[in-house]
């Protein structure tokens, strides 16, 4: 019995003794934690060389649903359904409110790499005022399609301006016939080159009032009925009235010369810019905005320096440029633009151009942009 005892002891202290070692050996070892990364998108690139004879132009529609984010992922998918297959290579973003501007780069990336498409060059620009309350983004597009559509070539038209002194009883006046002159000029200009309104392929109307903007719109439509366009106020607060109307032209013959250029009879020549740029060069480049911050020479000069910069890595140059287009926010600014611009620019050629004031910039230190269309050389 004392025999039976000591053994079933022994037997219950080894079970006690063994039972955490065994659990412990069936124990099994912890998981890795794992994490997440999140793969960085891609930027917008600085440049894009495309080809001439097929680009087209387009303008989203206006949306006043939801914040910025969702407007321009709206207005990109509406560009995408009325884009007829062609691949988005540049958009300009008038953005107008509170939104965080540089989203919009960062939309433009996330949408294109979702579809596996080719980024596009991406140009964002404050505004004060968009034609319709609540919207915040107007859409630009320029697009390669798969066929040509400008066989002959583009004619890029300098923006034409019709302008007024504010009336301080009436600073908000209506700008109507401001457009229909900027219009005006822009056919004496067509013209001067053997075009029609109907070869009008985009218009961009920059205005200081949207007071009556239905019929300021109805004027310029009405005079080129096939062209896609865009009006948007400049500045939320003006020190004149202006309504300048930049174009773009599909070209009816070969311009005898890669890149011609015309100052049509019936137009002021000025030594600064050249009304009628023709373009029949295979290819054109395309740049982001470069931007300049603070308002010395030297900040204007770096910021045409990195523009050179990005023309050279594509093949062409500032002195190649066939379109500047210019976004001062003050007037010290704007000078200081036109005084250093021939640093880098062919004074004998100057490039067709539009300079306004703006409301910003998507950098708080900016104080001027420029981007640029280019022929390579």
């Amino acid at each position: 019995m004392r025999l039976r005892l000591v053994v079933v002891l022994a037997a219950a202290a080894g079970l006690v003794c063994s039972g955490p070692a065994a659990a412990q050996r069936k124990r099994k070892p912890p998981k890795e934690e794992i994490t997440q990364t999140l793969e960085l998108l891609p930027d917008p690139p600085s440049a894009v060389k495309v080809e001439t004879a097929r680009l087209s132009f387009d303008v989203a529609p206006l949306s006043n649903k939801g914040l910025l984010s969702q407007q321009v992922r709206d207005g990109i998918k509406a560009l995408w359904r009325s884009g007829r297959g062609g691949q988005i290579v540049r958009l300009r973003a008038w953005v107008a409110g509170t939104g965080d501007m540089r989203r919009v780069a960062g939309i433009v990336s996330e949408m294109f790499t979702d579809k596996h498409q080719p980024l596009p060059v991406v140009n964002v620009i404050q505004v004060g005022l968009l034609p319709l309350d609540g919207a915040q983004v107007m859409l630009e597009a320029t697009s390669v399609m798969k066929k040509a559509e400008n066989p002959h070539g583009l004619a890029f038209l300098s923006g034409q301006a019709g302008s007024a002194p504010i009336d301080p009883a009436n600073p908000s006046m209506k700008v109507a016939h401001l457009a229909e002159k900027a219009a005006a000029d822009l056919k004496t200009a067509l013209s001067g080159v053997a075009l029609e309104p109907t070869d009008v392929l985009r218009v961009s109307c920059l205005s200081t009032s949207l007071e009556d903007y239905a019929t300021a719109r109805q004027a310029v439509a009405r005079e080129f009925p096939r062209s896609a366009l865009a009006f948007v106020q400049t500045v939320r607060s003006p020190s004149s009235h202006v309504v300048e109307c930049e174009a773009v032209a599909r070209m009816r013959s070969p311009a005898g010369a890669p890149v011609k250029f015309v100052q049509p009879a019936g137009l002021r020549a000025s030594p600064n810019f050249t009304h009628v740029v023709l373009v029949s060069a295979p290819r054109l480049v395309f740049t982001t905005t470069q931007l300049a911050f603070r308002g010395q020479d030297s900040d204007v000069r770096l910021a045409f320096t990195r523009l050179q910069g990005i023309l050279e890595g594509a093949g062409s140059s500032t002195r190649q440029v066939v379109f500047s287009s210019l976004y001062p926010l003050t007037e010290a600014i704007t000078a200081k633009v036109r005084a250093l611009r021939f640093e880098f620019y062919d004074a004998s050629k100057p490039p067709a151009s539009t300079m306004l004031l703006f409301e910003g910039l998507p950098s708080l230190d900016a104080s001027f942009g420029v981007d640029v269309v280019a022929a390579p050389e």
